[in-house]
């Protein structure tokens, strides 16, 4: 999968190319869906003041939990450790269990950021409890969905040899973009149409649920599982990503109103992340199993190997990033919403697009090699905060061009 053919480029990478071509194309127009939700449900932005805060916390948890998972299960294929059973003890069945802890207790935590961080900015926002059930009941619903979809890539990876590296990072991403928006504005109606007793109620639920499960894992269980070791690792990292994403949506926050007067920008916005944490994705996960195979050694300066996936990370870029400029301007038109123009919308792509790939190239890295000098599981650590980096600076750089253009 990793070992290399005498060659052109081409003919080494073919494989890599092709199957990250069509995850990417796939990921890119399922996420342009998830953008198009997004800008017709704009009303809900605005009678929910402070929900886009949300918004980049809770798509990037979906990406963070679950592609870490996959990239796991990725890694333990190529190890051949990996066995298609949910047996007490299996890597399937450990990961399952994290994903579960991880997807509840961060969601809870993420509805208390969220409001915490409008609190400190003097942004005016929704309650503390609204936040809250927002976050755990979107996400719980959301997190179900990803789970079985995870579980059913890795099966049928594992039965057709597939390399999961490549396809998995950017079908989850662009899988928990699609869920993960409707099931929060699921919430968010919820919000708005029931008493604000029942949400109170369920806010002291999910909290008693949080605590139970904290304390299984946590506090309870003395001997070692791999489970309580991905949660152990995992949770302080995971909360880094949600205070980086929370930033990135206190940005949104700012520049909400010129999102909303172009609503094509809305449907870009989502895509454009997506695609990013894909392309994150993939090249974290080639450095995290090549790393454990010894193909890629935690040099300083990247080693030619890890050079030749930078490269194949701009060629994605290259034709990834103009097909969702171009697709969602033209969604945009069809459906009657307001454009910049496609000349605007292909610069905002590209140019965001390279700044943000150049950062990701060197952050992706450099987190795999230090978290692996460390003794710890690049698979736990380098997703979640690739992505969570590449939404904040993504999410800056975004901004910054479309200012910048005068947009």
């Amino acid at each position: 999968m990793f070992g290399r053919k005498k060659g052109c480029f081409y003919g080494e990478y073919r494989c890599v190319l092709s199957m990250g071509f069509s995850a990417l194309t796939v990921s890119a127009i399922a996420a342009l869906l998830a953008g198009v939700t997004l800008s017709s449900l704009a009303e809900f932005l605005e009678a929910l003041p402070g929900l886009i805060v949300l918004i980049p916390a809770a798509m990037a948890m979906r990406g963070n939990i679950f592609g870490a998972m996959g990239s796991r299960l990725g890694t333990a294929m190529h190890l051949g450790t990996f066995e298609l059973s949910l047996r007490k003890g299996t890597v399937l069945r450990s990961n399952v269990e994290a994903a579960l802890a991880l997807t509840l207790a961060l969601s809870f935590m993420m509805g208390l950021l969220a409001w915490g961080a409008t609190f400190v900015f003097g942004i005016t926002a929704i309650s503390l409890t609204q936040y809250v059930f927002i976050s755990v009941f979107g996400g719980i619903l959301a997190g179900f969905f990803m789970l079985v979809l995870n579980i059913v890539i890795a099966s049928q990876g594992y039965k057709r040899e597939w390399d999961v590296d490549n396809i998995t990072a950017p079908l989850i991403a662009a899988a928990g973009d699609i869920v993960t928006l409707p099931m929060l504005f699921l919430a968010a109606w919820l919000v708005l149409n029931t008493p604000v007793m029942l949400v109170d109620s369920l806010f002291l639920v999910f909290t008693l649920a949080t605590v139970v499960m904290m304390h299984h894992y946590y506090v309870r269980r003395h001997k070692e599982g791999e489970a309580q070791r991905i949660l152990t690792q995992s949770t302080p990292v995971l909360l880094i990503c949600i205070t980086m994403n929370i930033f990135a949506g206190l940005i949104l926050e700012m520049e909400l109103e010129s999102l909303i007067a172009s609503k094509a920008l809305l449907i870009l916005l989502p895509t454009f992340l997506n695609e990013a944490n894909g392309l994150g994705g993939i090249l974290t996960s080639r450095l995290s199993s090549m790393l454990h195979l010894g193909l890629v050694r935690p040099e300083r300066i990247p080693t030619r190997k890890a050079q030749e996936n930078f490269f194949i990370i701009y060629v994605f870029y290259l034709g990834i990033f103009l097909l969702i400029a171009i697709l969602a301007h033209i969604l945009a038109v069809v459906l009657g919403m307001t454009s910049p123009g496609l000349g605007n919308m292909i610069a905002i792509a590209m140019l965001a697009g390279f700044l943000t790939v150049t950062v990701l190239n060197i952050f992706a890295y450099y987190i795999a090699v230090m978290t692996y000098r460390y003794g710890l599981n690049p698979d736990d650590h380098s997703i979640p905060l690739t992505a969570s980096g590449v939404d904040l600076i993504g999410t800056v750089f975004f901004v910054f061009v479309v200012l910048a253009l005068g947009l």
